[in-house]
Formats: C-alpha cells, sequence, structure tokens
C-alpha cells in the first residue's frame, strides 16, 4: 500500500459487486479509506465480506453499511460517521433499476417504475453530493463522480428507464460541474464500456449485447472492472484537478464502432 490518499476516505455507493467493488480495492492500494453503502441478500454477503477482508489487509479503514442508500436516514446516518473534510471521493455506483419493456402487456414499464429508476440511478447522486458539502465533508480537491454508460444515447430491449435515468445522470454531473467549482471539487462521468457485472449480466439479452460489444471494441474483448478502477484512481489524483464536467470513456474505443 502506498500513503498517497492518507486519511482520505471514498464514500462509494453500490460498492459491494462490479465496478463499485473494484474502485474500492484500487484506493485502497493508495491509502484511501473505504465507506461502502450497499443493498445485498444474506446469500451474497459471504463473498463481500471476502473482498472486505482483503482490502483491510492494505491497512486502510473499510466500512461497510448494509444499508438503502436512497433513504435519507441512511444517508444521514453515514454522514455522521464520517469526519469532517476527510472525503475525497463520492463515488456513485447505485445499479438499482427497472428493466421492463415498453409494450401493452401488464409487466410494462410504469411511471412508478421511472420514478424509481430515475432516483436510484441519478437524482440521488445529486442528494448525497450536496447533503455532504452541506455538512462540510469533502477535502480540498474532492472528487464526485458517477458511472453512466454508452446506454445514455442508445436503445436496448428492456433498457429505457436505466437509458432515461443515465441521461438525467448525464444532465446533472455537467450542472454539478458548474456549481460545485466555487466548492473546489470536481464532478465527472465514466462511461465503461460492456463490462460483465451482476448488473450487466440482469439486462435482457445480455449475452447478445456483450457479443456486439467485443465485436466493436478494437481489442476485440470487454472491458473489466479493474480497467474501470484504474481511471477512478486517475480522476483522483492532483493532475486530473482541472477534468471537469466531462464524460471519460473508458472502453478501449468499444463506443467509436
Amino acid at each position: 500500500m502506498t500513503e498517497e490518499f492518507k486519511d482520505q476516505w471514498a464514500v462509494i455507493l453500490g460498492g459491494s459487486s462490479g465496478l463499485g467493488l473494484a474502485s474500492a480495492q484500487k484506493l485502497a492500494q493508495h491509502g484511501m479509506n473505504i465507506c461502502i453503502i450497499h443493498r445485498d441478500r444474506k446469500s451474497n454477503l459471504p463473498a463481500f465480506e471476502d473482498a472486505v477482508k482483503k482490502i483491510k489487509q492494505t491497512g486502510v479503514q473499510v466500512v461497510a453499511f448494509n444499508k438503502d442508500a436512497l433513504l435519507a436516514e441512511t444517508r444521514q446516518t453515514i454522514i455522521d460517521f464520517l469526519p469532517k473534510k476527510r472525503v475525497k471521493l463520492l463515488l456513485h455506483s447505485v445499479a438499482k433499476g427497472s428493466l421492463k419493456p415498453m409494450n401493452k402487456s401488464e409487466k410494462a414499464l410504469t411511471k412508478v417504475d421511472l420514478d424509481i429508476t430515475l432516483h436510484a440511478m441519478a437524482t440521488s447522486w445529486y442528494e448525497w453530493a450536496s447533503h455532504c458539502l452541506k455538512e462540510d465533508l469533502f477535502t480540498e480537491n474532492a472528487r464526485s463522480i458517477a458511472f453512466t454508460s454508452e446506454g445514455s444515447t442508445k436503445v436496448w430491449p428492456g433498457y429505457g428507464a436505466v437509458s432515461a435515468a443515465k441521461a438525467t445522470l448525464e444532465s446533472l454531473m455537467r450542472s454539478m460541474a458548474v456549481a460545485f467549482a466555487s466548492y473546489d471539487m470536481t464532478t465527472n462521468c465514466i462511461q465503461a464500456g460492456a463490462t460483465e457485472t451482476p448488473s450487466f449480466l440482469m439486462i435482457p439479452g445480455s449475452d447478445k449485447l456483450a457479443d456486439m460489444a467485443k465485436n466493436r471494441n478494437p481489442f476485440n474483448k470487454l472491458t473489466q472492472p479493474e480497467d474501470v478502477a484504474n481511471s477512478v484512481y486517475l480522476l483522483c489524483k492532483d493532475e486530473a484537478n482541472w477534468i471537469n464536467g466531462t464524460i471519460l470513456k473508458v472502453d478501449g474505443g468499444e463506443s467509436l464502432r
């Protein structure tokens, strides 16, 4: 472990698997303390707890709250726990959304489904960022980062609600980048290529999407969680202080085709 981010914290919303967990592992290797807020069933906890033990072996502090990050009381609990002026990174990796189709069936997407998805995958990011600002938790040159996808501008079966949420997320990012710059914080999105995370595998036809992504990618392979975690780390470095309001593509060139 290096001490590059000694005494600083990363708050990761949805970090028990996939991109969030990979980012926690990477940041811990560089001395950043980790606070993960996740929502998992008991059957999923053993694997996550093993991952947490390995992260702790780097010597950093690691705390995990198996609570709903979308609830105001959860947000307040975590904010009360965290030390003032020590949060270097707020990372939004919540993957809770409706994958219902838009059709005439009884299982079609509803407004309630849209509202839940938009809050979970977009507006909750703003809620957390603004609340942490008010409570004076962020360090100088703090970072606020959220994961988006190419689906924000593409049409995939069953992805309508998530697509709307990702488009909202990106719009919020641009406004937050301007509004929060005066508080010495940058705000960016990372657009990962197709990555076989648990949330990706839940998308209808994800196997076909994965094959299509491999064919489109100049390297003929899928993006790995570690690739995305590396980009999170890079954006946290001082050399990235001037990157603000950007959608950083981390896909090996997949989106070029």
